[in-house]
């Protein structure tokens, strides 16, 4: 189950690869570090659990509000430039949080760590939008198996993050593992300006884009966004009620720390499976019908749920934390590939523009996701307690999961071929097709001259990217707005979804 074998890899892909597993690697230790340091040191302060709660939710919102523009502009500013960017940024805002315990005074303080945090979100935004528009360019055969993939560094990454972070802290105190760890993210940040490939698209694609509210009229998209929105709810919302809700059974430091790190793992572990299936064996709608079964099921576990009658027992919520990791790795893997195919399919131009429009909508919907569900599940947690308030996520994943079904009912594909008997009439011609016979037997199903026929652009991925190449900007598919494409009558539909064009070109 991996993407293809390397050596089939070009260069330029091969360096595609090392960069973003690095970077997102990097990137994933620097965003986990604030959350078990910051709030001891906020406190010494004199701040309060609200003031230092919202300096995290406004990581999200500010990540919500402007990956949108990030992913309209992306042609503009340069893939490149963007991810690059952003890592700098990111680095240099993680350095400065580290310094943050040095600022005297509780204005000052509070009012530096919302700049900072407001900073590194866009940062953040910008680095995430142009990353996952660079692999839907570069990887058009596995999308998903490849984006999967590079999640596994960035699940590993929020992994080792709290590890090392916790042993620098020991070692030198708040400064020393925002100061050490955003430095190997700056460092990182430079090898990416002279190693990452140049991803400049032409201006000519730039005309045919469309904007974020244009895609979300489109039905799969709009669902595949709420699906995204209801994963990153469920994450936030184990994020702020965990580990109130473990602490009756009077857990150490170290074997606290490795449950909030079982969901994570197990998505970092199993998401290139589900990007595997998605690219080859399944329709990505499927698979998110199949997270959202499983994110009730994992959620049900961990409280337990009211119906399930059982107490609280450790084991049991292990096993659902195990069981949303998995819930998560298919709704995140499969949205995002599910989104960018429907989008194109829906007529949206297969370039640059719509990469980094659905790039933009998935860090945007993912964030929001994240700002409600650790806002939500406090309120829920004080008033009804964590089992009763979890049914707040099985209730979301039960809605989503009906929807998704109902959609997979009702879109269908159309048969768009009929299958040829030994004796068939060419509906074109009224030539009748004899199996045995020799010239006849094909000949007769064309008409004698070619005919322009209009062609829809498929949904599946090796139908909507004609070849591996991006470089090939003005192929077929780009000349579908200037003019009518001859499509021949080898259109075959096969069960998996994807489509197959022989243009005769």
């Amino acid at each position: 189950m991996v993407l293809k074998k390397v050596s089939n890899f070009s260069r330029r892909q091969l360096l595609t690869l090392i960069v973003f597993s690095i970077a997102d690697f990097c990137n994933a230790i620097c965003v986990s570090l604030q959350a078990p340091f910051y709030p001891k040191e906020a406190e010494k302060k004199g701040c309060i659990a609200t003031e230092y709660g919202l300096v995290f939710g406004i990581f999200e919102l500010v990540v919500f509000l402007v990956s949108p523009y990030y992913g309209k502009h992306l042609n503009r500013i340069g893939p490149k430039w963007l991810f690059n960017g952003g890592i700098f940024t990111t680095g240099i805002c993680a350095i400065l949080f580290g310094f943050l315990d040095k600022v005297q005074g509780h204005y000052p303080f509070i009012i530096l760590s919302f700049i900072i945090r407001i900073v590194e979100a866009m940062g953040n935004a910008a680095f995430l939008t142009a990353s996952f528009a660079i692999i839907a360019k570069e990887f058009p055969d596995n999308v998903a198996t490849t984006f999967a993939s590079l999640e596994t560094f960035f699940g590993l990454g929020l992994i080792v993050g709290p590890t090392v972070g916790g042993a620098l802290y020991e070692a030198g105190g708040y400064t020393t593992p925002f100061v050490v760890l955003g430095s190997a993210l700056f460092l990182s940040a430079i090898m990416t300006w002279f190693v990452l490939p140049d991803h400049s698209d032409h201006e000519v694609d730039s005309t045919h884009g469309g904007s974020l509210t244009q895609v979300l009229r489109i039905p799969g998209v709009l669902l595949a966004a709420c699906s995204i929105i209801v994963t990153s709810m469920s994450i936030g919302f184990l994020s702020a009620t965990l580990e109130p809700h473990l602490r009756q059974f009077n857990l150490s430091p170290m074997v606290l720390g490795v449950m909030f790190v079982i969901n994570g793992g197990t998505y970092a572990l199993t998401a290139p499976c589900w990007g595997w299936l998605c690219d080859k064996r399944m329709l990505p709608k499927v698979a998110t019908f199949i997270g959202c079964m499983l994110l009730i099921v994992g959620f049900s576990l961990i409280g337990p749920a009211p119906y399930i009658p059982l107490d609280t027992v450790l084991w049991v919520t292990v096993l659902g934390l195990m069981t949303h990791g998995l819930g998560i790795a298919a709704c995140l893997v499969a949205s995002f590939t599910d989104a960018l195919r429907t989008a194109i399919a829906h007529g949206f131009p297969n370039n640059l523009e719509t990469y980094g429009l659905i790039s933009g909508l998935w860090t945007s919907t993912f964030a929001l996701g994240a700002f409600i569900g650790p806002s939500a599940s406090g309120i829920l947690y004080d008033t009804w307690g964590f089992n009763k308030a979890s049914m707040f996520i099985v209730v979301l994943g039960a809605i989503l999961g009906a929807m998704v079904l109902v959609f997979i009912s009702l879109s269908r594909p159309r048969k768009l071929y009929e299958e040829i008997g030994k004796s068939s009439e060419n509906v074109m011609t009224g030539k009748k097709y004899n199996k045995n016979g020799s010239d006849q037997s094909i000949k007769s199903l064309l008409p004698s001259t070619p005919t322009p026929i209009a062609c829809d652009r498929p949904p599946g991925m090796s139908g909507i990217i004609t070849c591996n190449s991006f470089k090939n900007r003005h192929g077929d598919w780009h000349r579908r707005d200037t003019s009518t494409l001859r499509c021949s009558t080898s259109l075959n539909y096969y069960e998996t979804g994807h489509y197959n064009y022989d243009s005769g070109i």
